[in-house]
């Protein structure tokens, strides 16, 4: 007798990304970008994420206590097997540390999954005598061509809901006459040119060695922290946080970097420093100094300070 197969699925790792949510709020943070109820093979499980999404686009706090009320509302705690079902996802879990490589294997199998199903729609076609060969093979293409569609993350909007947002901005930008559309550099010549950094936009300073790149970067972030107040995070690969804040300490306190790094202050002199501290301590400026880190570790991270603070730049 012929072994039955199943369709390709953890339900491990399922329940180990749930119960990672559970018990640590920043795991959804990792997975939300990627992740999609549809994803999940097990229906009870597709409900449980779906109301993972729901709270945490609404901001609320995700546990054991406001997922429960979430599928009450929706009239699906009878359904994934009430709290003792949810409960078992927090204890199957030991850490939330790998909740985004549990994700990637719930992803994967859902990918093969549509893969096994595509290539049976192909395959019925093929044995189907009254098609032409070259039209499966156009059917095939534009099968496979879909299904890796839909794990692109960015996709075409129409232009209605575009025009919404700019128009939204636009109506910002004309009540405060005279202002910038994007966010200030502080430096008046650049924002004359770039109209302030506006959002998405990727900028890229660049010159030779020892030529300002780290101090003209660094008067920036200082400018829309301190000066706007917009929230800002600075990654630093070669830089410790100490020389950092030492720099932004001089320019705060517009003090000779020399008589910081001497220790020959003067009673003025300190004065201003303790005034720039407290400037920049009330200032959102958040810095990270991790050596050699990579650019899923830097977007790991900007994605968690987004999430909590809404940065701007």
């Amino acid at each position: 007798m012929p072994k039955l197969k199943v369709p390709p699925h953890s339900q491990e790792a399922e329940t180990c990304v749930l119960g990672s949510i559970l018990i640590d709020k920043d795991a959804i943070t990792n997975v939300a970008e990627f992740l999609r109820p549809e994803h999940f093979y097990k229906e009870i499980n597709r409900l449980i994420f779906q109301a993972f999404l729901e709270l945490y686009e609404e901001r609320q706090p995700i546990d054991i206590v406001t997922l429960k009320e979430k599928l009450k509302k929706q009239k699906s705690l009878t359904k994934i097997g009430g709290s003792s079902y949810l409960v078992s996802l927090v204890n199957s879990v030991p850490t939330a540390a790998h909740a985004e490589q549990y994700g990637q294997i719930v992803k994967n199998n859902y990918t093969k999954r549509e893969l096994i199903t595509a290539a049976g729609q192909i395959a019925e076609a093929a044995f189907d005598d009254s098609q032409e060969a070259s039209s499966v093979l156009d059917k095939a293409e534009q099968s496979i061509f879909t299904l890796s569609q839909k794990h692109l993350r960015q996709i075409f909007l129409p232009v209605k809901d575009i025009l919404a947002e700019s128009f939204d901005r636009l109506d910002e930008l004309h009540k405060k006459a005279g202002g910038l559309r994007g966010v200030p550099t502080g430096f008046k010549d650049l924002d004359n040119a770039l109209a302030g950094m506006q959002d998405s936009n990727l900028l890229i300073l660049a010159s030779r060695p020892s030529l300002g790149k780290t101090a003209l970067a660094l008067g920036i972030c200082q400018h829309v922290a301190v000066a706007e107040s917009l929230p800002v995070g600075f990654f630093s690969l070669e830089m410790s946080k100490e020389e950092l804040v030492d720099r932004l300490l001089v320019s705060q306190a517009d003090i000779d970097a020399w008589k910081l790094k001497s220790g020959r202050l003067n009673e003025d002199d300190f004065t201003r420093l303790s005034e720039a501290m407290g400037e920049l301590a009330e200032a959102p400026l958040f810095i990270d100094d991790t050596p050699a880190a990579s650019i899923l570790e830097m977007r790991t991270k900007a994605r968690r300070l987004m999430a909590e603070h809404g940065l701007r730049l």
